[in-house]
């Protein structure tokens, strides 16, 4: 399995430069959504990511338990986009407020949310090296906002979740084979043989 990490800012072109990086790639092709349309602006952009996407993809929705997705459907795509680990790790701190968690629907037990991130972290690493990289291997991409390049943010809880962010996004790119930095439209790989 060969990872590319793509992250940038809000509206920085990330998510158009990785569907057109996994459509250019032979096979079928899945797309993990971590975003939930809770209220109208989601239902909107939901049905925009979807409407971009087209019919050739294959969609996945799940907001916290990306690992067991893409462990199920691994064997099945050529390319796999998860998108994004932002909106993940958001609901992720928000599950992780309450005592008990739901997993696999009826095993329950606590979680912090630094264990759901290394367990993530965990996974992929092992979901990498079960799947040694060859020309017919799965190619995930794995999109995530950069939050660390702005002001300090006034609350706790921005704070926190700007830092899990950086953790999350630092674990991510020392396990991806490329990294690249989106900004404007314009990738710039930062990571990988160039």
């Amino acid at each position: 399995m060969k990872i590319t990490f793509v992250i940038g800012g809000a509206r920085s072109g990330k998510s158009s430069f990785v569907l057109n990086m996994a459509s250019n790639l032979e096979g079928t092709m899945a797309y993990i959504a971590t975003g939930e349309a809770l209220d109208e602006e989601m239902r909107d952009r939901i049905s925009k990511h979807r409407e971009d996407r087209g019919p050739e993809w294959s969609t996945y929705e799940e907001p916290v338990e990306i690992a067991e997705v893409l462990s199920e459907i691994k064997d099945s795509y050529s390319a796999v986009v998860v998108d994004c680990l932002t909106l993940w790790l958001s609901n992720v701190l928000h599950r992780t407020q309450d005592t008990k968690v739901r997993r696999k629907r009826s095993e329950y037990r606590t979680q912090t949310t630094e264990d759901y991130i290394q367990e993530f972290i965990d996974k992929l690493k092992s979901l990498k090296d079960s799947s040694p990289v060859t020309r017919h291997s799965l190619q995930l991409f794995i999109v995530s906002n950069e939050l660390g390049m702005g002001i300090v943010p006034e609350n706790a809880m921005a704070r926190e979740f700007r830092d899990l962010t950086g953790f999350l996004n630092q674990k991510v790119a020392a396990a991806a084979d490329e990294v690249y930095l989106v900004t404007a439209g314009i990738p710039l790989k930062i990571k990988g043989s160039i």
